[in-house]
This record gives C-alpha cells, structure tokens and sequence, in this order.
C-alpha cells in the first residue's frame, strides 16, 4: 500500500475530527495548536508524524525509479527458488509477463477477500488508536472482523460521531483497495 506524502489524512484532538487534507495542508491548518493531535492516513488507517515545526513542510518529488515509469512499470525484487526461475523462463514472453499473468488470474479469483482485509485492518488500526478505551471496543472489533456492519455500527453507536463516522468510512472497500 502507497504511503505517499501527498495521501489523504484525517486529524482528530479527542475525538472529534479537526480537520482533512495532505500532510502539508495540516500542518498549515493545526500548527497553532498541534497538542493531543492524532493524524491518521486514510489509505491505510495508520498514525503518522507531522512535522509541526515552523518551517514550510515540503513536498519531496519521489526519487527516479527503475522499470518503464511511463508505462507504470515498476522494477522491484522478486525471490524465487530455482525451480520457479526455470518454470518463468520457459514461459511464453519471459518472466514477467508471466508473473503479470499469473498476478491477474489471482486477483480475478480472489473474489474481493483481500479487499475486504485490507477495509478491515484500516478501519481495526484507526479504531484501536481512537477508540481502544471506548467501552464495547472488543465487540466493535469482533463484528468488523466478521464482516457484519449492522452489527458493527450498533457497537460503535455509543462513540463520538466524528470517530463512528470516519471507523465506517475506513471500513468500506474503496475502488484502490481492489486495484
């Protein structure tokens, strides 16, 4: 999963939401006042640092990387055994059009199950760092892990509705979660 810096954040100071946009545009809005602030990555539902100092946050450019950057090709290590380099060799198109074969066939028969893990361990990351004190947190839990929402939302009824709104908003299979 891409963390990138210019990713979509959320900030709440107990409980409430302050505040959404990139890194930059926190820093920019909160910096007054950064105390008892937990910045969360949309993508991913993890906690990230800020850096609240004064100094104009910067937006670094990603470094050059290998592959066919305009075609979206990215080159990144692959470790096989031996047996499975001279399978790929002996493939049609070479290696990595194999690979890529193989990579597409897998994702059609996943039938959304790693999208869905992925929704799940999102929404589980930001509830446990805003909501794990809050009471019925385990059920919560419980119920988002088994994929029943109704059950999910009427365990978190009782939490502040900037923090039950944004846990369900992680919680759904986003359109990059199936990518």
């Amino acid at each position: 999963m891409s963390t990138s810096r210019s990713s979509t954040c959320t900030a709440f100071r107990a409980g409430t939401r302050l505040a959404a946009g990139t890194r930059a545009e926190l820093v920019r809005e909160l910096r007054a006042d950064p105390t008892g602030v937990l910045v969360f990555e949309d993508a991913s539902g993890r906690v990230v640092d800020l850096d609240w100092r004064d100094t104009a946050p910067q937006e670094q450019a990603p470094p050059r990387k290998r592959g066919r950057p305009r075609l979206g090709v990215t080159a990144r290590e692959v470790t096989l055994l031996p047996r499975h380099w001279d399978w790929l060799a002996r493939q049609p198109g070479g290696a990595s059009q194999a690979l890529r074969r193989l990579v597409d066939e897998a994702r059609r028969a996943d039938g959304g199950r790693t999208a869905l893990r992925t929704a799940q361990e999102r929404c589980y990351r930001a509830m446990a760092a805003l909501a794990g004190d809050y009471p019925g947190f385990e059920d919560a839990a419980r119920q988002l892990f088994a994929g029943d929402m109704a059950a999910f939302g009427e365990a978190v009824a009782g939490w502040p509705e900037d923090v039950r709104t944004y846990l369900v908003a992680l919680a759904q299979v986003r359109e990059d979660d199936l990518a």
